[in-house]
C-alpha cells in the first residue's frame, strides 16, 4: 500500500514538472510581444529641372531632373518617374533623365521606407523639356555662294507649274542670292531679265535633304514694301509623282508686304488648298525691323507653328487620310522671296521699294 502511494506521488511530481515547464516556455499569462512598427514621417520631396531659368522654365533640353527626398525615420527611398520603374536610394538623392521629345508633364513619386519596411508616399508634378537632336542645319556663316551640298534652285518664272503667278524671274546669281555677314541674303531686284520685270531667288533642298517628322527652326528678318512675298515652307518629296496639293504643303512662315506686321502659317492638302481654311495669322509688330524665330513641330498626329517660341496655330485634322493628312512622307525645305503673284491682295507692286532683302540667320532641323 505504501509503495502504491509512493508511485502515485512520483507520477504527480512528474506531471507538475511538465506543466511548470510548459507554462514557463510561453511566458505564463503574458502574450507574445508585438513586432516593432516604425512609420516614417515628415516626407518632403524637391525637384530641380536642370537648366531651368526665366527663359527656359522647363529646362535646358537635356531632360535631366534632380530629386531630393527627406523623411524622419527613413532608411531608404524608392523613386518612380512615370515609366513604372522604381529606383532605390539610401540617400534620398536621385537624378533621372527623361527622353521623350518636346515638353511633357510627369508625376514623380517617392516612397520613404523605415527599418521595419513600413512606408509613406508623396508625389510632385514636373514639366520637362527635351530637345530634339539636330539632324541638319545651315548657319550661313561663310561669305559667298550658298553650299551646293545643301541647296539647289528653282530657275525661271514657274510657268511650268510651280509658280503662283509671280512676277519675278528666279536665278542663282550672286546678285540675287549670297551668304554675307552670317546671313543668307535673298535680294529682289527691279530689272528686266529674261522677259521678266523683277529677279529674285528660290532655294530648296529637294533631292538633297528631306525628313519625316521633327522640328524646323528659322531665324529670319522679312523685307518691307507692297509686293514682297517672302516664305519659309515645305513640300512633299512625292510632288513629282502625285503633284500638288496631294504631296502636302507646310507653310512655316509667309509674309505679304501689303499686310505689314502680320505673319502667316498654313497647310495645303487635297481637302483644302489655295485659299485654304487651314491657316492662322499672327501679329508681329517688329517683323520688318528685327529678326524673329519661326518654327514648326510635326509629328504623327499634329503640326504646330510658333513665332519666337509662342505657339500660334495647331493643325489636327478631323480625319487622317490622304485628303486631310498627306503628312506621313518626307518633305523638303524651300526659302524664297517672290514679287507680286496670286496673293498680292490686288495691291500690285510698289516699284520704288527695290532692292529688297530677305535675311535668314540660320535654319535648323531637329528630330
Amino acid at each position: 500500500m505504501l509503495k502504491r502511494q509512493f508511485g502515485k506521488l512520483n507520477l504527480l511530481v512528474v506531471l507538475m514538472f511538465v506543466l511548470f515547464s510548459c507554462t514557463k516556455g510561453n511566458g505564463g499569462d503574458e502574450p507574445d510581444p508585438e513586432p516593432e512598427v516604425i512609420i516614417p514621417t515628415s516626407l518632403a520631396l524637391t525637384i530641380t529641372v536642370v537648366g531651368a531659368d526665366a527663359t527656359n522654365p522647363n529646362g535646358d533640353g537635356s531632360g535631366v531632373i534632380r530629386c531630393s527626398a527627406t523623411a524622419v525615420d527613413a532608411v531608404k527611398y524608392g523613386f518612380r518617374f512615370g515609366d513604372g520603374t522604381e529606383v532605390e536610394s539610401t540617400t534620398g538623392i536621385q537624378e533621372y533623365t527623361y527622353t521623350p521629345k518636346g515638353t511633357n508633364d510627369y508625376t514623380v513619386y517617392v516612397v520613404a521606407y523605415s527599418k521595419t519596411n513600413h512606408s509613406i508616399t508623396t508625389s510632385k508634378s514636373v514639366t520637362v523639356y527635351v530637345a530634339n537632336k539636330l539632324i541638319w542645319s545651315d548657319e550661313f556663316d561663310t561669305d559667298g555662294a550658298p553650299s551646293g551640298s545643301k541647296w539647289n534652285y528653282d530657275i525661271g518664272t514657274g510657268s511650268g507649274g510651280w509658280g503662283n503667278g509671280e512676277l519675278q524671274y528666279y536665278t542663282n546669281r550672286s546678285a540675287n542670292v549670297v551668304q554675307r555677314g552670317g546671313n543668307l541674303v535673298i535680294t529682289a531686284l527691279k530689272e528686266n531679265y529674261n522677259n521678266s520685270a523683277y529677279t529674285s531667288a528660290r532655294l530648296k533642298t529637294q533631292g538633297i535633304f528631306s525628313f519625316l517628322y521633327g522640328k524646323v527652326e528659322v531665324r529670319a528678318k522679312v523685307p518691307s514694301g507692297t509686293g514682297v512675298w517672302p516664305a519659309i515652307w515645305m513640300l512633299g518629296d512625292n510632288i513629282t509623282t502625285v503633284g500638288w496639293p496631294a504631296c502636302g504643303e507646310i507653310d512655316i512662315m509667309e509674309y505679304w508686304g501689303y499686310r505689314p506686321n502680320e505673319v502667316s502659317s498654313a497647310l495645303h492638302t487635297p481637302s483644302s488648298y489655295g485659299n485654304t481654311v487651314n491657316h492662322h495669322t499672327q501679329s508681329l509688330a517688329t517683323a520688318e525691323e528685327e529678326f524673329h524665330i519661326y518654327s514648326m513641330e510635326w509629328n504623327e498626329s499634329k503640326i504646330l507653328f510658333y513665332v519666337d517660341g509662342n505657339l500660334h496655330y495647331t493643325y489636327t485634322p478631323s480625319a487622317y487620310n490622304d485628303s486631310a493628312w498627306p503628312y506621313y512622307k518626307n518633305q523638303f525645305i524651300i526659302l524664297n522671296l517672290a514679287i507680286g503673284g496670286n496673293s498680292d491682295g490686288g495691291y500690285g507692286v510698289d516699284d520704288t521699294i527695290f532692292p529688297r532683302e530677305f535675311l535668314v540667320d540660320y535654319i535648323r532641323v531637329y528630330q
